[in-house]
């Protein structure tokens, strides 16, 4: 059994920046100029990536299954463009209070998961989107219902930057904001609340046992996880300038978690990997079979199960035993 000692010197270890990291961050800041024709799919690429991020942090490293994480990403979305349409156009300011209201609601529907098994969170968590885009649905004087929000005017970044057609700032907006949330999430999981997160989802009954407050760390990381929804959700609306009921869609849900499956579970660069080849094989197959490109996501997934993530590029050895 580790000692206190040997238990820190791990987490600062894991905490640790690699060069390769500084690259790999380096070279996404670059693209945006490098390939200006791909801003706006660089732009994409970067929300869905904090998207996922947020989801791994309560599936990969607490053990929370959820599949109506959308609702959080939603309610972001629509707090940001109400926001910009009737208080102040301003992004900045928009993303902080869609930010705030998502975790406050992350903080109350995390009551929902204390309990149960994982069937039961997956229903609950699921339940609590649909309810959210019927509300949005129904409720279209306020949401637009399914036209959603049009239209809306965003003020330039800090004052400067404007959102244009090329989607330049767009991308350094929502990039800038990926690298943010992704050393917050760092320092989280490499934290000694991150390692009992792990205990929790290792075993939820030992951690109790040896004295975690489970059922606090369970609404504290679930809180965390909605308010970084809700940032991916503001940022796509004030990037685009628009909301409609698919950011509460089931879709939304279930893309999200495929992107973490794909990238790796319980590790905060999976959800950013799982995005951008979500996004890339979403993008060519959907120009070479528009109306089949689910269907080679789904062979992808199935070749992905069976072979495994680390041997997925060595198709030499997918006959040996692994």
């Amino acid at each position: 059994m580790s000692t206190p000692a040997e238990l820190q010197s791990i987490l600062l270890r894991n905490a640790r920046w690699r060069p390769w990291e500084f690259a790999v961050w380096a070279l996404a800041f670059a693209l945006p100029l490098v390939t200006p024709s791909h801003a706006l799919m660089i732009n994409e690429i970067a929300i869905v990536a904090l998207f996922a991020m947020s989801l791994d942090l309560i599936l990969g490293y607490t053990g929370i299954v959820s599949l109506g994480h959308a609702a959080f990403f939603g309610f972001g979305a629509y707090a940001a463009a109400l926001f910009a349409k009737h208080v102040m156009p301003e992004p900045t300011v928009g993303l902080l209070v869609a930010i705030g209201l998502s975790a406050v609601l992350g903080a109350i529907a995390s009551v929902t998961i204390l309990r149960g098994t994982d069937l039961t969170r997956l229903m609950v968590t699921l339940g609590l989107a649909l309810i959210l885009l019927e509300l949005a649905n129904k409720l279209d004087w306020l949401t637009g219902g399914t036209d959603g929000i049009q239209g809306l005017t965003i003020a330039p970044v800090l004052g400067r930057f404007e959102f244009g057609l090329d989607g330049q700032v767009a991308s350094y907006f929502t990039m800038t904001l990926l690298l943010v949330f992704f050393l917050i999430a760092r320092v989280i999981v490499n934290s000694p609340f991150g390692a009992t997160l792990k205990a929790i989802r290792d075993n939820k009954l030992r951690a109790m046992a040896i004295g975690v407050p489970v059922h606090a760390r369970l609404i504290a990381i679930y809180t965390v996880a909605a308010g970084i929804a809700g940032a991916a959700g503001a940022a796509f609306t004030l990037t685009s300038g628009y909301v409609s009921l698919e950011a509460l869609s089931f879709d939304r849900s279930a893309d999200v978690m495929l992107m973490v499956v794909i990238g790796g579970i319980g590790w905060l660069y999976g959800g950013i990997l799982g995005a951008v080849v979500f996004k890339v094989i979403q993008d060519v197959l959907s120009q070479i079979t528009p109306q089949y490109w689910m269907f080679w996501i789904g062979l992808f997934l199935v070749v992905l199960v069976l072979v495994g993530r680390d041997r997925l590029l060595r198709p030499w050895t997918w006959g040996r035993k692994a």
